[in-house]
């Protein structure tokens, strides 16, 4: 998921930090969670609103692919 979101950031020209802030998160713990296999629901929530981007569905996706 963090590689997503990376890859999100940059298309739109964003930085961690500019996230980071937008979601009043510490830069360097928002970089350690982003390279972490899950996210916490709610970070991931707040990064969703921020980037206007539904992270939610990628997981759906390979949800309905299993089921």
């Amino acid at each position: 998921m963090g590689e997503e979101i990376r890859k999100r950031l940059k298309e739109q020209k964003r930085s961690i930090s500019w996230l980071a802030y937008e979601i009043d998160c510490d830069r360097s713990n928002l970089h350690k969670q982003l390279h972490c296999p899950y996210l916490h629901v709610e970070l991931l929530y707040s990064i969703c609103i921020a980037l206007r981007e539904d992270f939610f569905s990628l997981y759906s996706q390979s949800l309905s692919e299993i089921i």
